[in-house]
């Protein structure tokens, strides 16, 4: 239940370091099983041949809109919650919990059947072949039912997590992530008792991990620690609680949106250059989330901390976490480029023997991380803002940031470089990206420090 004696009330006292690290700990454990969902996929899956490879590649842009409307709809909760909870509005941080459910679900089934239903031609103006369709067309069938169900276990957990629990998610992120490895080669390849399914093997463990996880997240809300109300909410808890929590959400969910967005129209300028460079890029972006996984953990425990800083009135304390996480972040993606640029060779043959793909994944390896460090300013301001409650300044920062620095600069360098200025052109697009993100974050908080010294004066 949500009380004052609740540990996310300490977020607003103590040491902010140890607060992000006791928050981030739980995350990075949550977030690697999380992402070793499509990461295990792609990986056995890759033993089908180049083409199955390359099919899964295609289905990224596509299932990242559906997990970053799940990513928005959290971000709206935790800043709704965790804002009630730093003022100490414990009964209407609950309604809000309630109202969440609710609106996710409902959203998760109108985008889940709308996306269903123009999937064909979404995968042909990527550059799908039809020979690929028939392959796509077997993943996302089973695939798109079950996205409703990760849906609501992203936004159930941002409750959790907006409740200073960031322990509870990690584990039941990392149970499911378990259950899908178990689960992949069974269904893939037939294994024992189970029947040969191929692609379509990996969509059925993955829900079916998500099954488990979503009945576990519904009784431990619901029953065990009453977070989330039995009863229906009024018209009016709908009213005010919805209200606060789309206005923040559905800006944060199209701003992620930007992402498997940009995603699809750089799939689009990868085909130009053959399948081999598609399924290259498609490898890329599934080890992406791993390698930056600590910027993904840290999006997700930043936020609580901000808000509920922001709800008691201590920006003081929502200066130095933004600081002290942005600094870090830099100087930690650094070292995990050295590791990526040296340890590519080895990597390139995990996923491929074709000597075209291990060529392009090996390329990919030696430029796209050296922009991580940039990635992760842009991510942790975006996340920092919805938690200041402005969406609106996150939403134009992620337009920008795709669609006039990160996709035309890797297109134009494609266009005269090939392949390698395609990835040296979104590098370029971040670094642009970051220094705008940093200095729009400070001059937000800044009017709002005036804000409030104006009203202390008054």
């Amino acid at each position: 239940m949500i009380q004052k004696s609740s540990n996310g009330n300490t977020l607003v006292e103590g040491s902010i370091q140890k607060s992000l690290i006791r928050m981030t700990m739980p995350m990075i454990i949550g977030m690697m099983m999380l992402f070793t969902f499509s990461l295990v996929d792609t990986w056995f899956i890759s033993f089908l041949g180049t083409e199955s490879l390359a099919a899964i590649s295609f289905t990224f842009p596509i299932t990242f809109t559906v997990m970053s409307l799940a990513i928005g709809l959290g971000i709206g909760a935790s800043a709704v919650v965790a804002k009630c909870v730093g003022g100490s509005e414990y009964e209407k941080a609950k309604e809000a919990a309630t109202v969440i459910n609710y609106i996710s679900l409902s959203l998760a089934v109108i985008v889940a059947f709308t996306l269903w239903l123009f999937m064909e031609p979404l995968f042909a103006l990527m550059g799908a072949s039809e020979e690929l369709m028939v392959l796509i067309r077997q993943y996302m069938y089973v695939w798109f039912p079950g996205s409703v169900l990760v849906v609501c276990i992203m936004t159930g957990n941002s409750v959790l997590r907006a409740c200073g629990d960031t322990k509870t998610p990690s584990m039941l992120m990392a149970a499911a992530g378990l259950a899908n490895a178990i689960l992949d080669p069974l269904l893939i390849f037939g294994v024992g008792p189970f029947p040969e399914l191929g692609i379509q093997g990996a969509a059925w463990a993955t829900v079916l991990a998500w099954s488990m996880g979503f009945t576990y997240l519904i009784y431990l809300l619901v029953v065990k620690q009453e977070i989330v109300a039995r009863a229906i909410p009024s018209k009016e808890a709908f009213r005010t609680s919805g209200r606060d929590m789309l206005r923040i959400g559905v800006p944060a969910a199209g701003a992620n949106m930007m992402t498997p967005l940009a995603a699809g129209i750089m799939t689009a300028i990868a085909a130009g250059f053959g399948g081999t460079a598609v399924a290259a890029y498609g490898v890329g972006a599934r080890l992406e989330p791993m390698a930056t996984l600590l910027v993904l953990a840290m999006s997700s425990s930043l936020p609580p901390l901000i808000s509920q800083n922001l709800g008691a009135g201590r920006l003081d304390r929502v200066e130095e976490a933004y600081r002290i996480a942005t600094r870090f972040i830099v100087v930690w993606q650094l070292g995990i480029y050295l590791v990526l640029a040296l340890t590519a060779p080895l990597i390139a043959t995990l996923f491929s023997d074709d000597p075209g793909v291990t060529e392009a994944i090996r390329l990919f390896l030696w430029i796209m991380p050296l922009g991580y460090g940039l990635q992760g300013i842009i991510i942790l301001t975006n996340s920092s803002l919805n938690a200041l409650h402005k969406p609106l300044s996150a939403l134009y920062l992620s337009i920008a940031r795709f669609f006039v620095f990160y996709v035309p600069l890797a297109w134009i360098g494609s266009m005269y470089l090939g392949l390698f200025g395609f990835f040296a052109g979104a590098v370029c697009g971040n670094f642009l990206m970051a220094a705008i993100s940093w200095h729009t974050f400070n001059r937000a908080l800044s009017g709002d420090q005036v804000l409030q010294q104006k009203a202390a004066q008054t």
